[in-house]
């Protein structure tokens, strides 16, 4: 049967096909053809054979399978390839190495699948419009040749991508303070489409789909612009993060401005600012509890920011900022809100400017204890 070294390369017999080596399809059907071709070869393996070419017990190999997100196989489906018995022995070999802790492993599995689980169900839309658009008897075999043709490409423009991010993360390798890696203090923001679910369901499909695709297309041009990065986007909400406070509002005042339309719903924002945990790609903290409640109370086209975001911004030219009346929400007995705008033109009329004066002095004194609005 052969078996595979430590960095997860064959060492006998049965040749590895790679993906998009161009497997020979000549006279299969067009649906093996493209899952031989995707899978880097045929099925031959069942999960106990996988185990015993790596090494590796079999319930550990169904743990990580799960992980991944995907379905458990009988026993005696010999369902796996080259492929996947080669990702098993390279990821034993990370562990061996000592890079990913045996403890971590599921969560990697886990966090890796999520996320190319959404890149491959776009990548598969864009193949069953190629399928739908093209014309002639033979269209199985030129989705396949399509792929073939495509498929390098593509893995390599998702390498320079997943690089590209590794760059811009670098830094935090070398921050300085004990949990400055793990535990950054950031800004975290949710941007919420208001009325989303009531309108959704007067739209069709096409209609709905192109909506969600302008906002989080919209949302990932205003972060990144900003500075910012987008954590993840759930339908009607986008949850991004900002190391300087003054980009995250930044961020925060530009998406309901450019996101403004009449066919439109409304765009609200909540920001907080605090210590994170960032794990898997993913942030957690009271800090993004208190974003989401602050996202959760604000009115339509507005931001409101905690107390300690609002006091990063004191004095910072081109915002002001006001205490609102404290709410009680879920987890929050007094939640003290506040309200991020622009300063305007408006503002350098001698009778406004004395007013927002008197609003600046009243936000220091709450500021700095004096109690705010009931």
């Amino acid at each position: 049967m052969g078996r595979f070294d430590r960095r997860g390369r064959r060492t006998a017999d049965r040749p590895l096909t790679e993906p998009g080596s161009g497997p020979s399809h000549g006279g299969t059907d067009p649906r093996e053809a493209l899952e031989q071709l995707l899978l880097g070869g045929p099925r031959r393996y069942t999960r106990g054979e996988v185990s015993a070419l790596t090494g590796t017990p079999p319930e550990r190999t169904q743990r990580l399978w799960r992980a991944l997100g995907f379905a458990d196989v009988p026993d005696d489906d010999p369902a796996f390839t080259d492929a996947d018995v080669s990702a098993l022995a390279r990821l034993s070999a990370l562990i061996d190495s000592g890079f990913v802790g045996p403890a971590a492993e599921a969560s990697i599995a886990r966090a890796m699948g999520q996320a190319l689980a959404r890149l491959a169900d776009w990548q598969t839309d864009m193949l069953a419009a190629q399928l739908a658009a093209a014309d002639g008897a033979d269209v199985g075999a030129d989705v396949v040749a399509a792929t073939e043709d495509l498929l390098p490409l593509m893995a390599e423009l998702q390498d320079y991508v997943w690089r590209r991010h590794l760059a811009a993360n670098a830094g935090r390798l070398f921050a300085t303070g004990p949990g400055a890696v793990d535990r950054p203090e950031l800004a975290v923001g949710f941007a919420d489409l208001v009325g989303y679910t009531s309108r959704s369901r007067g739209m069709g499909g096409r209609e709905l789909g192109a909506m969600v695709e302008d906002f989080e297309g919209l949302a990932a041009d205003v972060v990144a612009r900003n500075r910012g990065r987008v954590v993840k986007t759930v339908g009607d909400a986008v949850l991004f993060t900002c190391t300087d406070p003054v980009d995250a509002v930044e961020i925060a005042l530009r998406l309901p401005d450019e996101w403004a339309a009449p066919d439109r719903p409304p765009l609200r924002v909540g920001l907080a600012f605090g210590p994170v945990l960032t794990r898997l790609g993913d942030v957690y903290s009271p800090v993004v509890n208190l974003a989401s409640r602050l996202t959760s109370i604000a009115r339509p086209a507005t931001v409101l920011v905690d107390e300690e975001l609002a006091r990063r911004l004191r004095g910072v030219p081109g915002y002001r900022v006001r205490p609102l009346r404290r709410v009680s929400v879920r987890g929050y007995d007094q939640l003290q809100p506040w309200l991020v705008r622009r300063r305007t033109a408006e503002d350098h009329d001698p009778g406004v400017a004395a007013f927002e004066s008197w609003l600046d002095e009243i936000a220091d004194d709450v500021l700095d204890g004096g109690g705010g609005p009931d």
